[in-house]
């Protein structure tokens, strides 16, 4: 039992003090004066304080005898110096070490310091600070018990737990801290005035600390408690206080030092690497130290540990070298300040003295919840560990949360995720007890029966909040994908399957598409559910659409069909018809396409579907517009918006408005078609649909500039030219730049702009763009020779695509109608 934390303000005299440290070196009075060969009469005179100036060379034997070193040492020796003085009583009494310089506490001192300043309404006797070793307990405690001495009159004193105390040696450290005696000598101690015991390290005789503390506060009203561990004392007027790693700079963080250095674990590294080297940190170490401190997971004794090597490395090799094994960080913090931290070897060791503590259930539900890259909810906590009976997961969470392992957010509905360097120990102990195969297969079933739960809003009106939901778990899904590709393939396909449209929203078809062939083409799915199989079909055919590879997987999307068909699946038949309606428009077979658009509104109509009629006449509007019937092309969209309505796909009527503007455009009348695609952008701006908002803009940016207002025009292309002037343009981007410098009588410019376009919008699946963009390089080409052959592209393209050019077409390219 150690008696205090080291070094004493206006504490007790050298009795108690000497009394204090033989206790802990669990030496009777005997064994401390042969130990320090001095003579046991001197030994028990110091102790009842008997012996009014001893000597320095005595206090020097009994230091040593009794092992002291450092702030332990200090304090010993400025005791036996204060012994001769001790006639002038201190203001207060305060038994305990300097608080050292705290990093990133400033809420959880000023909270913990008001609850334990004011009367305990609550009935709560005092507050136990829980977390990992070396998460910065002891310190905070002592800022704390420094800053409220004012509210105990009584005093403020600590004590340590050493392994083994028993209820008797606690509360005889009490005694001793607190100036007297014996335990019974308290009472008229405090003499009815409120005082505060610090109680440091109480995993380590937990029984015998609960029973003497629980005594304790029985007998003296007036005391309270502040206590640190990696675990609660268990005491009925006990309040919890989770002490949690310091705050982290994001990966958004900014670029700048300062930025960085405004998160309090920034700060902390900062402030112990400039301990250890000279030069200051400079510009391009921000970006690996910021890293670096995201990977440390904001745990102090890490950060310590880490800048301790900035001695012989620069940041950004301390990152290369420990990134991946922060829990290799081994040896001593440097020098904060503060109380060291005991027993401490590695940051390893840390983690592993609270995963002891845990059942082989609890550490087994660890190892499930180590597999998440993400935040979790309760439920995903519950699905992975199976629904496991002999576990509570809500007194499992409120448990891992209580011994620092957890960290929650939110206020209604909470998100957890385990520590980082806890989640790495987990994974760790996992694989070296066998159990890390079934952890990893289990997030996997978890994570596809998650993905095919939100799969179904992928296509309504609450795509963008279901693209968000699986927004949040991406980097689940992917390792989940990662893990049973190799291991469980099966799975791996059936969570592929839900994912196209998410991969298509988000730009990664590229990527699906690759795990969606890999899964199709691996043997061990050739007998996985069949319905899965045709929807992963299905979604690689869409996903290979959208960047130009569509007619390479029509064969794909017509195998689909079939299994759909002989599946009796109403909802696979639909979407297989209609994408291959769009496949075999890149394939140039508008009939085939045309079959399937009119096969899928058939379908639709008579399963009673009301969305997917809707999807069918506006994909049909497209053949109204190639074969220049604009008025056929308002009836179906008058239909969809009828139809859209009925079903309430509020994003089928924002595309159906956009197709309208584009109509209303092609048929001369720009004025209408701004409006209505302003009004189409800001319903899809609602939706979250940046794709097809961006092809908006293109109609509002060509019917601003057909109109001859330039200002209004160059206002919607400053929106479409990408960010960085240095990377290329697209075609919406491309055709509009051409309108505007045709406005201005920039032929060349236009030109250009045009070509460009062209050349964007080869391979894509709608050949109308092609052909406006083709209009107008006719009309920035004055050369009789050089617009002939941009004719002839024209005439081909039109051929090809079986497209009938418009009235307006023919005068911009200035041919007669019947030419």
């Amino acid at each position: 039992m150690t008696s205090d934390h080291g070094a004493d303000q206006e504490g007790p005299g050298f009795d108690a003090v000497l009394r204090s440290y033989r206790l802990r070196a669990k030496l009777t009075q005997e064994e401390l004066a042969a130990r320090a060969a001095v003579g046991v009469r001197t030994v028990r005179d110091l102790e009842r304080g008997r012996a009014s100036r001893p000597q320095r060379t005595t206090v020097e034997l009994l230091a040593a005898a009794l092992g002291l070193a450092g702030a332990d040492r200090l304090a010993f020796l400025a005791a036996a110096r204060g012994q001769s003085s001790r006639s002038q009583p201190p203001a207060r009494y305060v038994r305990l070490p300097p608080a050292g310089d705290l990093i990133g506490r400033d809420d959880d001192v000023a909270r913990i310091v008001t609850r334990l300043s004011q009367p305990a309404g609550d009935g709560s006797r005092g507050v136990t600070l829980v977390g990992l070793a070396g998460v910065g307990k002891t310190s905070l405690a002592l800022t704390v018990s420094h800053r409220v001495v004012e509210a105990y009159p009584g005093g403020v004193a600590g004590i340590v737990v050493t392994d083994g105390s028993t209820t008797g040696e606690v509360l005889g450290g009490v005694a001793a801290v607190f100036g007297v005696g014996r335990p019974d000598d308290l009472a008229p101690r405090f003499a009815g005035r409120a005082a505060l015991l610090l109680i440091d390290a109480v995993e380590r005789a937990p029984e015998a600390l609960a029973e003497a503390l629980g005594q304790l506060l029985a007998r003296h009203p007036t005391l309270r408690f502040l206590a640190t561990g990696r675990h609660p004392v268990g005491l009925p007027g006990e309040r919890v206080w989770p002490v949690a790693p310091l705050e982290a700079p994001p990966a958004d963080a900014g670029s700048t030092l300062a930025e960085v250095a405004a998160y309090p674990a920034a700060a902390l590294f900062l402030d112990r690497l400039t301990r250890v080297r000279g030069t200051p940190v400079e510009p391009d170490e921000v970006a690996p130290l910021a890293a670096l401190v995201r990977r440390l997971g904001g745990l102090p004794i890490a950060l310590e540990l880490a800048a301790a090597r900035g001695r012989v490395l620069t940041v950004a090799e301390i990152l290369d070298r420990y990134g991946d094994r922060v829990l290799d960080l081994s040896g001593r913090p440097t020098d904060g300040g503060a109380a060291p931290i005991r027993d401490l070897v590695s940051v390893r060791e840390a983690v592993a003295a609270s995963y002891r503590l845990l059942s082989t259930e609890e550490q087994i539900a660890l190892h499930r919840l180590a597999t998440f890259r993400n935040r979790w909810s309760l439920d995903l906590a519950e699905e992975i560990i199976d629904r496991n009976p002999a576990l509570d997961v809500v007194h499992l969470l409120d448990r891992f949360l209580e011994l620092g392992l957890l960290s929650a957010r939110g206020a209604r509905a909470f998100r957890f995720r385990l520590l980082d360097v806890v989640g790495d120990y987990a994974l760790e102990q996992a694989a070296a007890q066998g159990d890390l195969p079934a952890a990893r297969r289990r997030h996997a079933e978890v994570m596809a029966g998650l993905a095919l739960t939100i799969a179904p809003g992928l296509k309504d009106a609450n795509l963008a909040e279901a693209a968000a939901r699986l927004d949040d778990v991406a980097g689940d899904l992917g390792a989940a994908l990662t893990y049973a590709a190799k291991e469980d393939p099966h799975t791996a396909l059936r969570l592929a399957a839900c994912l196209p449209r998410w991969w298509r929203f988000r730009g990664r078809d590229v990527t699906g598409r690759q795990w969606l062939r890999r899964l199709l083409a691996d043997p061990r799915t050739a007998d996985a559910d069949p319905v899965i199989r045709a929807w992963a079909k299905v979604g690689l055919a869409q996903l290979a659409l959208e960047h130009g590879s569509g007619a390479e997987e029509i064969e794909t999307a017509t195998a689909a069909l079939e299994e759909f068909t002989v599946l009796g699946d109403v909802a696979g038949r639909l979407t297989a018809h209609t994408q291959l309606a769009t496949l075999w428009m890149t394939a140039h077979e508008y009939d085939r396409a045309r079959g399937h658009g009119l096969a899928a509104l058939d379908l639709a109509r008579r399963s009673g579907r009301i969305r997917d009629m809707a999807v069918a006449e506006n994909n049909l509007t497209w053949y109204e517009v190639r074969e220049g019937d604009l008025s056929a092309a308002r009836v179906r969209l008058a239909e969809v918006d009828k139809l859209a309505s009925r079903c309430g796909e509020h994003r089928l009527r924002a595309v159906a408005v956009a197709n309208l503007a584009e109509v209303e455009r092609l048929d001369g009348r720009f004025e209408e078609a701004a409006r209505l695609g302003r009004h189409a952008i800001a319903e899809l701006e609602d939706v979250g649909d940046p794709g097809h908002r961006r092809r908006v803009l293109a109609t509002v940016g060509l019917a601003l500039a057909e109109a001859g207002w330039a200002t209004e025009a160059e206002a919607v292309l400053a929106e479409l030219r990408p960010s960085d002037p240095r990377g290329p343009v697209d075609g919406p981007c491309a055709v509009v730049e051409g309108a505007l410098a045709l406005l201005r009588g920039d032929s060349r410019k236009a030109a250009e702009s045009f070509e460009a376009a062209i050349v964007a919008y080869e391979g894509g699946h709608d050949p109308r763009d092609t052909v406006e963009a083709l209009v107008g390089l006719i009309r920035a080409t004055p050369e009789p020779e050089q617009r002939a052959k941009v004719v002839h592209r024209l005439t081909e393209m039109c051929r090809e695509a079986g497209i009938a050019l418009l009235p307006r077409d023919w005068t911009l390219i200035g041919k007669p109608l019947d030419g």
